[in-house]
């Protein structure tokens, strides 16, 4: 396994420094930014589970590329929105088309890296430039993903390929001074 996650860190790394694009990176949140768990009560959904780790994360990888949010769940959306923003980003509702489409138009002018978790992502996956899904992810979702974390969603996902992208530019930044 580790041979295999090796190989997919070198390929995400020699797209990351092939390109002459700026890159921006879209995390869905519900299952990546999130462990996926929604708590209930008798007026609806109440709680969302974060990862402590990834806004530590986000704020460095924010020098290197712009980051952009999206979820599909509109029940729960202002959790998530209260959770974005007060990382100092932005959120859209967005549903498996609506991603598609917002990589598509991203995609004139950023390389695109998305990460996300399910089997309603696949296209979106597939349509990015570089794809990424934590390791508890629908298993479609990790056959079209270039890169399977060993993280899952909510337990550091997000800083492990914040940091997989930040090391790999930083050594860019470094070739090119040279």
């Amino acid at each position: 396994m580790r041979f295999k996650y090796r190989l997919q860190e070198l390929a995400m790394k020699k797209l990351l420094l092939n390109s002459i694009l700026p890159w921006h990176v879209i995390f869905d949140v519900d299952g990546v930014l999130t462990d996926g768990t929604f708590t209930y009560s008798a007026n609806g959904k109440i709680y969302k589970v974060f990862g402590s780790h990834d806004s530590d994360a986000l704020n460095i990888l924010k020098d290197f590329c712009e980051i952009s949010f999206v979820s599909a769940d509109k029940r729960g959306f202002e959790i998530s929105k209260k959770r974005v923003l007060d990382m100092g980003f932005d959120l859209q509702l967005a549903d498996a088309s609506d991603r598609l489409k917002l990589i598509r138009n991203l995609q004139s002018k950023s390389r695109i890296i998305f990460v996300a978790d399910s089997f309603t992502d696949v296209s979106a996956l597939q349509c990015a430039d570089i794809s990424a899904v934590p390791r508890n992810a629908h298993s479609q979702a990790k056959k079209v993903a270039n890169i399977v974390l060993k993280a899952n969603g909510g337990q550091g996902a997000v800083s492990e390929v914040s940091f997989l992208i930040m090391n790999t530019l930083r050594k860019k930044d470094i070739q090119n001074e040279q």
